[in-house]
């Protein structure tokens, strides 16, 4: 056992029913158990992309004061931000078409916001990562939305998914924090409770 390795010292609750996010976690050997609670992710207009991640991670642990007592409670939002709008979970296969043609042949942002909580004690913190896509054909972008599953990834699309092989040229920053979770930041934090 290398002395780099968390030691769990209180039980993890992941709030986040994002199957990428729970799979992130495993792979990084962390026992957890997945709680989830409908918290409304409206926020202030006038917020940048960071900001918007942050604050819904946050609002989304202040859900969670009594459970936060005995465990740590981790939370996160991501969002795709293009041209400084930003691109959420679309609401149907329309929409999701309009949002991948955008993305074709550009590079936008992935923000994804985390909040660690303890008790009184609440670390939050973004990470950004930039993704450049290739040109993708009309035929490509309907081929994903009508196999894949878009409508439940910010951006319309998910980088581990089929499009993440044919249509990301290069990421700059880290590849997890485009899937939902920076595990790298997040094991730093960990590590400080």
């Amino acid at each position: 056992m290398n002395k780099h390795m968390y030691k769990q010292k209180f039980p993890i609750i992941l709030a986040s029913k994002s199957p990428r996010r729970q799979e992130l976690m495993e792979l990084m050997d962390l026992d957890f158990k997945v709680v989830l609670k409908e918290v409304d992710e409206s926020y202030p207009e006038d917020l940048l992309p960071a900001e918007i991640a942050v604050y819904i991670a946050e609002k989304k642990a202040s859900a969670f004061a009594d459970e936060r007592e005995g465990s740590i409670v981790i939370t996160a939002d991501t969002i795709v931000a293009y041209n400084n709008e930003i691109l959420g979970k679309p609401e149907d296969a329309k929409h999701a078409t309009e949002m991948l043609t955008k993305l074709s042949g550009t590079n936008h942002q992935v923000y994804t916001g985390v909040s660690v909580a303890h008790g009184d004690k609440i670390h939050s913190f973004y990470d950004v990562t930039e993704v450049f896509f290739n040109e993708l054909t009309a035929e490509q972008i309907a081929h994903y939305v009508n196999n894949y599953n878009p409508l439940d990834k910010a951006g319309a699309y998910g980088i581990q998914d089929w499009i993440g092989f044919i249509a990301v040229e290069k990421i700059v920053g880290s590849y997890t924090n485009v899937m939902g979770l920076p595990t790298e930041k997040l094991y730093k934090v960990l590590s400080t409770f």
